[in-house]
């Protein structure tokens, strides 16, 4: 059985390849897909979509519209979710899309530091399960194939 794992986080370091990594070595059946990674083009998708916008409300409007509509099918589609709170950024869509997948009974895995566990408590409360580490999410993914 492949499960397919959405990775939700912060897009400014490589977690999702260190996620990657870590499943395969361990023979994980995981496929993995999450938000696009590439600042400018979630930024721009709108505009290049859709053309040219009157302004900056506009043009956030038409990409937000169409990385939502991209992040609704790819979560959708997967089996479970790991949403990586890190420290060093604000990290709203990635609230954003661990509160959606609650809402679709996704099993949700939370990554946050120790820091995080006060403003993250409702979050974490309402997800399968929080960790404090990529390799602890990893090891609660190998228990399903026990």
């Amino acid at each position: 059985m492949k499960l397919t794992v959405y990775l939700a986080g912060e897009i400014h370091s490589n977690w999702r390849e260190d996620v990657k990594k870590i499943a395969k070595e361990n023979d994980l059946p995981l496929h993995f897909v999450g938000p696009q990674t590439e600042h400018a083009v979630s930024d721009d998708i709108g505009e290049k979509i859709l053309g040219e916008q009157p302004n900056k409300l506009y043009k956030d409007e038409a990409a937000s519209n169409i990385n939502n509509f991209r992040t609704q099918i790819l979560m959708q589609k997967a089996d479970a979710m790991i949403a990586l709170f890190g420290e060093d950024y604000r990290q709203w869509n990635t609230a954003m899309d661990a509160s959606a997948a609650i809402t679709m009974n996704k099993p949700t895995i939370i990554i946050r530091p120790e820091s995080l566990i006060h403003p993250l408590k409702e979050l974490s409360n309402k997800a399968n399960i929080t960790v404090e580490s990529v390799d602890q999410a990893l090891e609660v993914l190998r228990y399903v194939y026990e």
